[in-house]
């Protein structure tokens, strides 16, 4: 009998809710060193950011094995492939989570993730620096191969105690941001308007500044406080776009892929609330609360979402069908 029907063409894109649910867990983890909030909490929530990642993994590599047109297709999609890199800062990500709990296992996990996110990196970008592309097909997503696997990079090496590691994919994912939203955002002020579709990626442009801000204050914590405080300034401008877009936005019916707000949310809180933990006491410790709020707000609207749409037997969208390449 076919196991086929029980396997299906899991998208790339779902690795995005292990950034979410990984991303609330660090940001509970830094809540419990400064507030003394339950440690379990955080613990659970990395568990089950690594169950997911467990299952979407095993059902994205039986996918090459059940599905292959349509992994195929997915690799020469111009945007779902991006969140084909997600699978090495997921696995990054779940590294950092096993850190406290078995040091070699972490170890061995992001020397995988790490090896997977850079090699994806070069040959995704490669491709783009071949040129052809259609400007309508470029958005958020293109800063998930480079500049969030960069930044994953070098938090979870500082955490493993490679701190001149993490500052080299500090560097590789600064500068990767700078030079993609530039591009980016030439595309959103002169091209057509994102397709309805298309628009929850967006949520993936407030994640590299504040993202960004974690690593940065991973890799080198003696760095003055300026750095991240500036890095979290432009965040929070980003939210406050997309929160005045979040009508436009939800036009689109809700879909997995409103999971691309869940990492940067939770990264948005992370970095006030270890600020707080180490000490701080200015403008992003009194907004550390609320920031924190929000994020267990947005993580678990998405989540909720999610389920209510997996019950309905509506949680997998059509798989891609084959477009130009890059």
């Amino acid at each position: 009998m076919s196991t086929r029907p029980f396997l299906p063409p899991v998208p790339a894109a779902f690795f995005g809710i292990v950034l979410g649910l990984t991303g609330l867990g660090a940001s509970w983890r830094a809540a419990h060193d400064a507030w003394g909030l339950p440690s379990a909490v955080g613990e659970a929530l990395m568990a089950a950011g690594a169950a997911v990642w467990a299952v979407v993994l095993l059902l994205y590599a039986a996918k090459w094995i059940n599905h292959r047109p349509a992994a195929l297709a997915e690799v020469d999609h111009p945007v779902q492939c991006c969140f084909i890199g997600l699978a090495g800062v997921a696995t990054m990500l779940v590294a950092g989570g096993a850190l406290p709990h078995s040091r070699p296992l972490a170890l061995t996990l992001y020397a995988l993730g790490a090896a997977f996110t850079l090699l994806f990196a070069v040959w995704r970008t490669g491709g783009l620096w071949q040129g052809g592309r259609d400007p309508a097909t470029t958005t958020a997503v293109l800063y998930l191969p480079t500049v969030a696997g960069s930044f994953v990079a070098g938090i979870v090496a500082a955490a493993l105690g490679y701190r001149e590691v993490g500052q080299m994919a500090f560097g590789a994912g600064f500068f990767g941001w700078l030079a993609i939203e530039s591009v980016l955002l030439h595309r959103l002020l002169t091209a057509p308007a994102l397709a309805p579709a298309l628009r929850p990626t967006l949520g993936v442009q407030l994640a590299p500044p504040v993202v960004g801000a974690v690593a940065l204050i991973s890799v080198a914590p003696d760095l003055p406080a300026f750095f991240p405080r500036m890095l979290v300034g432009y965040g929070l401008l980003q939210a406050l776009v997309l929160l005045r877009l979040l009508p436009w936005i939800l036009k689109e019916p809700f879909t997995p892929s409103f999971w691309a707000f869940t990492f940067g949310a939770t990264a948005l809180a992370t970095t006030p609330v270890r600020m707080v933990a180490r000490g701080d006491t200015g403008v992003l410790a009194q907004l550390a609360p609320a920031l924190f709020l929000l994020a267990n707000v947005v993580v678990g609207v998405v989540a909720v979402g999610t389920v209510y749409r997996t019950l309905q037997g509506r949680l997998l969208p059509p798989p891609p069908v084959p477009a130009t390449p890059r």
